[in-house]
């Protein structure tokens, strides 16, 4: 843990003058979904809140809100822990993105696309694989699909999908292999790419459709392996 609010510290400053339960949420869902607080820790008051020199009160009320987006639980007596998600849970992401993802890229319209950012998500993950880093390659691939449904430039949108692809972080640190998980998806985001980049956007759904398919068989099948191990905190 010590290491974990260490470099929550570095996060005060996102926090300017104005301190909020919102930023401070902000930043405690960004880090899920960066990997950096794993499934069924315990997080402290006292030391996220000194970490980011903001009072109890608000704090409580940060970890209300994500307690509210599925992301921590609060058990009595023990305190508040990242949550620890079931198949069903992992399903139902999985339907939300495949609804959601899908319906942007067919919404795209004419193209060229602004696909800077989606280009960089890619290269992010060939950086984190040549590196052997295979938990940043999965935090690559959730950057390439938060920028894929930032292509639809809605803020809810964008909203919505964060706290989704935080919980999908939760997902992916249940899995025992990330290399084997992960691996596929490199060549597999670089294809739809490439289809943008030719501004065939059906032929990125039609991509898009099957990868969200085979993703979710891998994740469910891992999860169902460990439905009997204990997951809880």
């Amino acid at each position: 843990m010590a290491e974990q609010l260490s470099g929550l510290a570095d996060d005060r400053a996102l926090l300017g003058r104005t301190s909020t339960a919102e930023r401070v949420s902000d930043i405690l869902r960004s880090r899920i979904a960066d990997g950096y607080f794993p499934p069924g820790t315990r997080l402290s008051e006292d030391g996220i809140g000194g970490a980011l020199g903001v009072s109890r009160n608000t704090l409580r009320e940060a970890f209300r809100l994500l307690t509210h987006e599925r992301l921590l639980v609060h058990e009595l007596n023990r305190g508040v822990f990242v949550r620890v998600l079931t198949v069903e849970d992992v399903e139902d992401i999985y339907r939300t993105r495949a609804l959601v993802e899908c319906a942007v890229v067919r919404g795209l319209g004419e193209p060229p696309y602004a696909l800077d950012a989606l280009s960089a998500a890619v290269t992010e993950g060939l950086r984190a694989a040549a590196g052997d880093d295979w938990k940043a390659v999965g935090t690559a691939n959730i950057h390439f699909h938060r920028e894929l449904v930032a292509l639809a430039g809605s803020e809810r949108t964008d909203e919505l999908m964060r706290s989704v692809f935080a919980e999908l972080r939760l997902a992916f640190h249940v899995v025992d292999d990330p290399h084997a998980l992960h691996e596929p998806y490199l060549a597999r985001n670089r294809e739809i790419l490439n289809a943008l980049e030719k501004g065939d956007r059906r032929g990125a759904e039609r991509l898009l459709e099957t990868y969200l398919t085979d993703s979710l068989e891998r994740v469910v099948e891992v999860y169902r392996r460990r439905v009997g191990e204990d997951l809880t905190p």
